[in-house]
Order: C-alpha cells, then structure tokens, then sequence
C-alpha cells in the first residue's frame, strides 16, 4: 500500500485528491492546521474514527503548519510517504494584495521548508508542487511551460518563487520533484470567496428569494476554467513517470466572467443584468487579463485531456449549489458528472461534504 502525504487536504483540491487516492488504495495522510472550530467539511464524508473498533482507516490527519518547519519534518520522517502533494496556500489573489507578507511566508516560503523537510529526512519522495497559471500574470496567451513569467499579485510572485526552488532541488538535490502549473479549476468545493462559486452561490440565493444582488469586480478577465476532479487526477499522473518533469494542466479555453455570469443566470432563467452590480473594492491593484492554457505536453506525455468543459462545469455547479439552497437543480450538471465519472467522484460527494 503506497502512502501519500497531502498539505492543504480540506481545500477544493486535496479533499478531490484524497478521494482519488483512497479509491486507488493508498494509505493517505494530511496536514491540518489546528483550529478552535471544525474546518475538514470536505473531508468529512471520507473520514473515519480511528477510535471505531474493527473499522479499517487509511485516511489520517495530522496536526501542522506549513510556516513552521518543525512538525512537516516530524510528519514526513515519521510517515515516511511515497508522494507528497504539497496544495497548502494563501490561494486567493485579491487577498494577497492585502496580506501580502504572509502570503509571502506561506505560499512561497511553505514550499521550501516541506523540500527541506524532504531532504533533511532523507526521504525519497516524489513531491509534487501545486504552481498557478497566475504566475505568467501579462505575459501574451496561450501559456505553456516555456512562457515567461511576468506576476501580478503576491500571490503569483510567491507562486513563482515556489516553482523556483522546486526546480533547484531537483536539480541541485536530484529529488523526484515536479510542478503542476494548473489553470483556474473549480468545483461545488471551490471556497465561497472565489468569483465561480460566488456567482453559482449568488445565482441559487436569488432564484430563492434570499438574495437581492451581487457584487463583483472586473468582468472582463478571461480565464481558462475546467473541472477540479480532473485536474487532481493530472497532479496524480504526473508523480507517476519516469522522470520528473513540470507540466501545465488546462483546457485551452478561455471565457470571461461576465460569460460566467451569463451561462449561471440563464440556466436559471433569469438576467444577470437585473441584480449584478459593479463594486470598485473587488478590482485588483494589477490585474491579469487573459489567461489560456497551451497543454500539449499534458496531453502528448501524460495523455490528460479535460471532460469537462466551461458551459458544463457551470451547470455542475449551479446544479450544486441549488441543490445546497433548497431548490429543485435542473439537473442537467448531475447527469453529466455521472456520465463523465465513474468509480471515486459521485454527485453525493460533491454536495454532502459541503452541508455543514
């Protein structure tokens, strides 16, 4: 049974990536940090307590932080896991231009303590760090692994000093270590604070007499936005070849929110034009205009390709969402996850782990 360290495992992406490798038959470990309140709603539907007699548990959290370096050297020596997915991060772009330092500290500097939590305990992990499509920030689209980086956040500068030191200590310590730069991927997980899932949440309220209005920022940012699942599917791929190698994960198709909002409002039968309003506090100080993802070493040497695409990741998460708010979905994003996936990713995942 291989084991498998993730940070960040009650995020979007590490509560889809432990389900993945659960169904794959790993024994999984995740790093959490201590909160006085409960905060693994993702998770809740695939953990066990340990405490119940007979119940075999391959699912086990452990207290940590990636800003302090002490417990990911204990958890790694201690566990001794075959892959480390490293997701941990202050991940939300606006933010970082008002925590800029600890935005600093934990998505950039958190790469570099695990890596040396790896190589000062001797381990032989392959480690896998989760790099962002906001990293080429201006640079002219399509992107690919061979863009040039031109940041425009915190948040992307630390992105980019993470891929760095990744590359360094592949290079300069022959760890098996890699970078999964992935383009905006959202789900019914997605935190309530991002724009996707703020529209989709939006949209269901309203529909409900809940809501009245919403307010956004720049809707005229394009964004190359795919389905979660399958791009915790491309972190698991890339750990498995040969060699270790840095990969961008995309669907090579860019719409802008205001598209997002079209597409959510429609499938409700309502014009987004009637309740969405403009609120200056939601422009970034630099923005990225335009990001489109070129992923033809993802397709010719991972052979990944995306399932879903924009219009119906859309409908999965309204369908979430609508479901989350009381209403009856019109069930067009249920059909086509479970026409799509088989196996570990069921509709029940999506909305139970989201109820409390």
């Amino acid at each position: 049974m291989k084991k498998a360290l993730i940070t960040g495992i009650t995020g979007q992406d590490g509560s889809y990536l432990a389900e993945l490798l659960l169904h794959k038959g790993y024994e999984v470990h995740g790093i959490i940090r201590r909160a006085s309140t409960f905060n693994t709603r993702r998770i809740d539907h695939i953990y066990h307590d340990p405490h119940n007699n007979g119940e075999k548990v391959n699912l086990h959290l452990h207290y940590g932080d990636v800003a302090t370096s002490d417990t990911l050297l204990d958890v790694i020596y201690n566990i001794r896991p075959e892959e480390i997915y490293h997701l941990a991060a202050q991940s939300h772009v606006r933010v970082s231009f008002d925590m800029p330092e600890y935005t600093g500290d934990v998505t950039g500097l958190g790469t570099i303590r695990i890596l040396e939590a790896i190589r000062k305990s001797s381990s032989n992990a392959r480690f896998y760090q989760a790099s962002s499509s906001e990293m080429f920030g201006g640079a002219k689209p399509p992107q690919n692994e061979e863009t040039r980086f031109e940041p425009r956040s915190p948040y992307a500068a630390a992105k980019v000093y993470a891929y760095w030191v990744t590359r360094n200590y592949r290079e300069g310590y022959n760890m098996f270590a890699t970078n999964g730069i992935l383009f905006n991927h959202e789900s019914p997980r997605r935190g309530e604070t991002f724009v996707t899932r703020k529209i989709t949440r939006a949209v269901a309220a309203i529909k409900a007499g809940k809501q009245e209005h919403l307010y956004l920022g720049n809707l005229d940012s394009r964004r190359d936005w795919g389905y979660a699942p399958e791009y915790v599917e491309a972190m698991w791929m890339i750990l498995q070849q040969e060699k270790p190698n840095d990969y961008v994960i995309g669907t090579g198709e860019a719409h802008t929110v205001r598209e997002f909002l079209n597409e959510a409002f429609s499938y409700v039968d309502l014009d987004w034009n009637d309740y969405v309003k403009i609120d200056p506090r939601y422009f970034r100080p630099t923005e990225v205009d335009y990001l489109l993802a070129d992923a033809s070493r993802s397709r010719n040497l991972l052979k990944w390709e995306p399932r879903v695409h924009f219009h119906e990741l859309v409908r999965i998460m309204m369908d979430a969402d609508l479901e989350l708010t009381g209403l009856t979905p019109p069930g067009e994003g249920k059909k086509i996850l479970n026409e799509r996936f088989g196996g570990w990713h069921r509709w029940e995942s999506q909305v139970v782990s989201m109820e409390r």
